[in-house]
């Protein structure tokens, strides 16, 4: 569900003894490798569960994780060989890859051996951030507070 920051609060409420259960330890090894971006980790930690109820789990948050790296891929590229995007989504087929394109993003095609993604043309342009207002703000709020220190 891609809740990881209400999971890692969670972990952390844990006492120290608990966490060194295996089952407990896998998720905490999990949780950290999402966090750091190794999707890889997440992924291949399938094939190391401490307890085999962890194979569904592990499941949904492989899908998880392959559509946070879509929705990153199509906003970052307008398109990718079937190759690259089957390594980019950890796929081991090219069928795998076509199961996923055709079930969960029905917006992306497939044509001269390249996924082509239609959200990253139709994607609505960034707004402008209002820096110069944000940097008067902080160095008034600055001022302030040299003021009372």
């Amino acid at each position: 569900m891609n809740r990881i920051a209400e999971f890692h609060t969670e972990l952390e409420l844990l006492p120290v003894k608990a966490v060194e259960h295996p089952c407990i330890k896998h998720a905490v090894e999990l949780e950290q490798s999402f966090m750091e971006g190794a999707y890889n980790r997440v992924l291949s930690a399938r094939q190391s569960v401490p307890h085999p109820t962890y194979v569904y789990f592990m499941d949904l948050l492989a899908k998880t994780v392959r559509d946070e790296i879509a929705r990153c891929s199509e906003k970052g590229y307008g398109s990718l060989s079937i190759s690259d995007a089957k390594q980019m989504l950890m796929f081991s087929s090219d069928q795998e890859l076509q199961q996923y394109i055709t079930e969960e993003h029905l917006e992306w095609e497939i044509k001269n051996g390249s996924v082509f993604f239609q959200k990253a043309e139709e994607s609505q342009p960034c707004k402008e951030i209002p820096s110069l207002q944000l940097i008067n703000q902080t160095l008034s709020y600055a001022r302030e507070l040299e003021r009372i220190v």
